[in-house]
């Protein structure tokens, strides 16, 4: 038997990840439309409040701020200015060494309503610059089509995902991104997390239950079933006008495990277990599986099928999978304990893991585990496309002394060596917000994430100007000995 080579393989891509909704800004230059996350204004001390996410907008609120868009804050719509800063950001992560850089594109720059007959050419030159600009320094791009955004336009004439009309309308806009950038661009993701629509419907989605006529889960699954369509139908195009290219679904990838060992809460976790690997199964698999049939059944989920969905989802399956890493969490089926399947963070802790200022579980073995367990399910390669703590740090004289950050990509880098050692074939691996962004959650600045600080705070005051961590240098250190020097 062939002695199998350990450590990361020598074309392994490192890099860092970020998201228009939460880098880009820009959002009235350039021809650019407003998105659903324009809407999203800022809740100050949201969490304290109880508030689980700012961003689930219902139909009132989302008219009160649009008609009160003069005297709210919404911090998407400059997040990080990454639209003016294109350059200087790309030469710090060269400095650093960057193989690959995660970013995506906003579709309401290419298509300002979503309903264009011509894509917009000045949003389209935006990306070349940029794509160019990573060309320079031989770092590759890796580009989400998605990332929890669509025109508002399309929130308001057709409730988002809801209609079936958005595969059409998605499809100009994913066809678009290929002809436009299949020479510069070969990695490429469909739709960001696109599991986390189970909870987000309004910032996966686009779309508010209450205008849908259907119960929450009906109306969920009914516009993952939109997207699922949409993103076979890119897959197939992109198979057949750019073969060079590659292109993979992701999800938000949560490790469960048993909140203790009786048989009802490993029965509940193995239904956990299912729904979170739902659209793997979809996109990677081809098809629907039998068990979700039945808890639709049980759920009273009712689901109108496009037509031909089984031989779309059949013959347009992924390249590769890749998935977001955060934390692990725990599940029990005791009525005090019980939580909805499906949703991405649970309220029951475990207490055998310690927990970041925002109450994520810190567990690099679950990593390994979720490597290893999503590998022998379906034989893919898989990126690892986010992962990293948010959290406070201290801007001191221009330093930021971020061992904290560094100790935790540390023990997940080393289970990441761990599960490629035992035979899972991982492509690469791209830090979350590795230039400060805004948060998904909050809309906060102070949850950080980078390696680069962002001087900002969660009113957008600042100078945005750009300073390097300690995790910096620690980052480059790790690149350079690809994976070898974690000290």
């Amino acid at each position: 038997m062939e002695k199998m080579k350990s450590g990361f393989p020598k074309n392994f891509l490192w890099g860092g990840a970020t998201g228009a909704t939460q880098y880009e800004g820009g959002f009235n230059e350039g021809g650019r439309g407003k998105s659903n996350y324009d809407y999203i204004c800022s809740i100050p001390n949201a969490r304290k409040k109880g508030i689980r996410h700012i961003g689930e907008l219902d139909y009132k609120t989302y008219c009160y701020n649009k008609k009160n868009e003069n005297k709210l804050y919404f911090p998407y719509r400059r997040a990080t200015d990454f639209y003016h800063h294109y350059k200087e950001d790309i030469a710090m992560i060269a400095e650093m060494g960057f193989k690959v850089f995660r970013m995506s594109i906003s579709w309401s720059r290419i298509f300002p309503t979503g309903e264009e007959m011509e894509p917009n050419r000045e949003g389209l030159q935006f990306y070349h610059n940029v794509f160019d600009e990573l060309h320079k320094y031989n770092i590759e791009p890796l580009v989400t089509m998605t990332h929890y955004e669509l025109p508002a336009a399309l929130v308001e004439k057709y409730n988002g995902w809801q209609s079936s009309k958005l595969i059409e309308l998605f499809l100009k806009y994913s066809n678009t991104l290929i002809d436009e950038y299949k020479d510069k661009v070969k990695y490429w993701i469909t739709f960001n997390e696109i599991n986390a629509l189970i909870c987000h419907p309004f910032t996966s989605g686009g779309f508010f239950i209450e205008k849908t006529g259907k119960n929450y889960f009906s109306a969920i699954y009914q516009a993952l079933h939109h997207q699922y369509v949409a993103s076979a139908l890119t897959v197939k195009y992109l198979h057949e006008t750019a073969p060079n290219c590659l292109i993979g679904s992701m999800i938000a990838r949560l490790e469960c495990y048993p909140y203790t060992c009786k048989p009802k809460d490993v029965a509940a976790t193995l239904l956990e277990d299912q729904i979170n690997f739902f659209s793997f199964d979809i996109m990677a698999r081809g098809e629907y599986p039998k068990r979700m049939y039945r808890y639709f059944e049980e759920q009273d989920i009712h689901i109108e099928y496009v037509e031909g969905y089984e031989n779309i989802l059949k013959n347009n399956t992924v390249d590769f999978l890749a998935l977001s890493y955060y934390m692990s969490y725990v599940v029990s089926d005791d009525e005090d304990k019980r939580e909805e399947p499906g949703y991405l963070v649970k309220k029951l802790k475990n207490p055998n893991i310690p927990m970041t200022d925002w109450g994520w579980g810190i567990d690099p073995e679950g990593l390994r585990i979720t490597l290893n367990r999503t590998y022998d399910r379906y034989k893919l390669p898989i990126f690892v496309v986010e992962n990293g703590l948010g959290t406070y740090d201290k801007f001191v004289d221009g330093k930021i002394h971020d061992n904290y950050r560094i100790e935790y990509l540390k023990k997940h880098i080393e289970k990441l060596k761990e599960a490629i050692d035992n035979g899972v074939e991982v492509l690469g691996y791209t830090t979350w917000g590795c230039i400060d962004c805004v948060s998904a959650t909050y809309g906060e600045m102070e949850k950080r994430y980078g390696f680069v600080y962002v001087d900002a705070d969660n009113e957008g005051k600042g100078t945005y100007n750009r300073y390097h961590k300690d995790s910096f240098y620690w980052y480059k250190k790790v690149i350079a000995s690809n994976g070898e020097d974690l000290d």
